[in-house]
């Protein structure tokens, strides 16, 4: 997410109430998660796991929780508890705003689109031409779609993504600031929910064809010409790349990559990462023949068994 214009490191710091390291007019231009960072945002860590790639990172702030030697070129916000603060800096630059219209006043609807009854178009939400929205879709602030785009009834475009910090008295939600973006000539079945981005977007690409009851998490990025069955669910961050085929109810792990003209038969529950050009099935999943050779040895167990029993 970048901000409306450059902002210094000082004028962040009063935002959040933090100290600072560095410069006082160091440049910040927006705040990112740390797998979409460039330069000029700002990142936040708050486990001692995760400070060297924080500070290592493309982004050129780290909001975190330890005094450290600040990197060189690069500024630190001290803070007692960078989550918190970095749900301030997203409420603060990206705050909530209430619609009290089914379409927003600041939606743009592109020529020949139609819009059936009971949708919701929020806040500067971008519709290109010849969609065809059916009733009941919600459509979250900030969406884009492109041209030529069928979305079916009850669909949810831009709910918050799925991101909690446990803490003594329950669950403290990062806020989510990005949005959804849809390109054109996609898909999308009833009843499906897309959320939003943290800082970045969630995308569907080009050619894309999603049938019903599928959940896609913030900040995934499917490719151009998946296909993608009922009942699948993705989490975040995850990468689809081109030509992908996901059958029913597959269930697909954060933060991974599924690698072109990949083909992962239905119930598959998907751990790890997997390459292109092959086709995957089980749990967990793996491509057909070591599958298959896998099932070969269990059948032999009893057999093994029994051998071993006579000697």
């Amino acid at each position: 997410m970048k901000f409306p214009k450059t902002h210094t490191l000082e004028q962040i710091a009063g935002i959040i109430n933090s100290k600072f390291v560095g410069d006082k007019d160091f440049p910040v231009l927006g705040m990112n998660e740390i797998h979409v960072v460039t330069k000029g945002d700002i990142v936040f860590v708050d486990h001692p796991k995760y400070y060297d790639k924080a500070l290592e990172s493309a982004a050129t702030i780290v909001l975190i929780n330890k005094e450290v030697d600040c990197p060189k070129g690069k500024a630190l916000l001290i803070s007692d508890d960078p989550f918190r603060d970095f749900n301030k800096l997203t409420n603060h630059f990206k705050p909530f705003i209430s619609s009290n219209k089914s379409i927003s006043a600041t939606a743009k609807i592109g020529e020949g689109t139609v819009i059936q009854p009971n949708c919701f178009i929020g806040n500067d939400v971008v519709i290109g031409k010849n969609c065809t929205i059916h009733s009941n879709v919600s459509i979250y602030d900030g969406t884009v779609i492109g041209d030529n785009v069928i979305i079916h009834a009850n669909t949810v475009l831009g709910a918050s993504a799925f991101y909690y910090k446990k803490r003594p008295e329950g669950f403290d939600q990062l806020l989510s600031g990005g949005n959804v973006v849809i390109e054109n000539n996609v898909d999308i079945g009833a009843s499906c929910t897309i959320d939003k981005g943290v800082t970045a977007s969630t995308t569907i690409k080009e050619g894309t064809k999603i049938d019903n009851l599928v959940q896609v998490g913030h900040d995934t990025v499917i490719g151009k010409k998946c296909l993608i069955a009922s009942q699948v669910g993705i989490a975040g961050c995850v990468v689809v790349e081109d030509e992908v085929t996901i059958w029913g109810q597959v269930g697909i792990t954060s933060g991974i990559t599924i690698g072109t003209k990949a083909v992962i038969s239905a119930k598959a529950g998907v751990s790890k990462s997997l390459e292109g050009n092959k086709s995957y099935f089980g749990i967990p999943a793996d491509d057909f023949r070591s599958k298959y050779k896998e099932i070969a040895a269990i059948r032999k167990i009893p057999e093994i068994l029994e051998k071993l029993k006579n000697l």
